[in-house]
């Protein structure tokens, strides 16, 4: 028997990538799934592999209120209720400030932010109920900041102080409230991205070690995992990511910024060039996965 034997875990962005791999790993430890994504075939490929009697899928867009609390209401009439939340979902653009599309950048907000509130507010009542814990999808991205990515430092800056701000606030029901944060990891997105864009291999090679590594989608599920068996207020991937989390105040400082601060000048007019040849902001698969689909 093990810590999420039995227990209910709703994973939003659970077609692919971390959310899959966590979701795997669950599933193995005996927990019942209710996987949440945009993208439903995906979602069906990928809840193919796990045995459905302990799985519900629900293909939703984390930026639609209600049907978030549709799928909530789907998760308490199949499994009695959600013990678990894996608020995961997000995505990412390219360009500067002066570049990325407007409407790139909004929706990046309302998947990445937006998303992460109806995702919780569909489910908290169930975790007040059951005496739940939450893991909150943030980022490295939240303790420093790099050119071409405003909108996801942002938006990964505030879910850290959203969840901050939500464990305060349920603590007394017995509800755990956790942040994740992670290096870049070799997920579908951070490989669109170098596809796209090959001043972002660039940028990320004339990062200072070790904020240029790259870390496995398995190294960070079984991350995961951990925070959520343990209830984490914080969980690392890798570990090095926490001790960053300490000295942030720094990379805000011309000292800390001073790396990249070189690299700038040059670097981020032809990724801007590479944005406009591409002809959007985000990914391919974003592009195709931008209208919110049905419960």
């Amino acid at each position: 028997m093990t810590a999420v034997s039995g227990k209910v875990v709703f994973i939003t962005g659970g077609a692919a990538g971390v959310g899959a791999e966590v979701a795997r790993r669950l599933h193995a430890k005996g927990a019942r799934l209710v996987l949440v994504d945009v993208d439903a075939g995906a979602l069906e490929r990928f809840s193919a592999t796990l045995d459905g009697d302990r799985v519900l899928t629900v293909t939703a867009d984390v930026r639609d209120l209600a049907a978030m609390q549709a799928a909530a209401q789907r998760a308490t009439e199949r499994f009695g209720g959600v013990d678990v939340v894996v608020a995961n979902a997000g995505i990412a653009s390219y360009g500067s400030v002066l570049q990325v599309d407007p409407v790139a950048f909004k929706r990046l907000l309302d998947v990445n932010v937006l998303g992460v509130f109806h995702t919780v507010r569909a489910t908290l009542p169930s975790l007040v109920e059951r005496r739940g814990y939450v893991l909150i999808v943030s980022s490295l991205a939240a303790f420093t900041a790099a050119p071409g990515l405003a909108p996801y430092n942002a938006s990964k800056a505030a879910v850290e102080q959203f969840a901050n701000a939500l464990r305060l606030e349920v603590a007394h029901h017995g509800v755990d409230v956790g942040s994740a944060h992670m290096s870049w990891v070799d997920t579908a997105m951070v490989r669109d991205t170098k596809t796209d864009l090959t001043t972002f291999g660039e940028m990320l090679a004339k990062l200072p070690y070790p904020l240029n590594v790259t870390t496995s989608v398995e190294k960070c599920g079984a991350a995961f995992v951990t925070g959520i068996e343990k209830r984490k207020t914080r969980v690392y991937c890798p570990g090095w990511v926490g001790a960053l989390g300490w000295v942030k105040p720094i990379f805000s400082t011309r000292l800390g910024e001073a790396p990249i601060r070189r690299v700038v000048p040059d670097l981020l007019p032809r990724m801007d060039a590479e944005v406009v040849a591409l002809g959007r902001s985000t990914s391919a698969h974003s592009e195709a996965s931008n209208t919110p689909n049905p419960t």
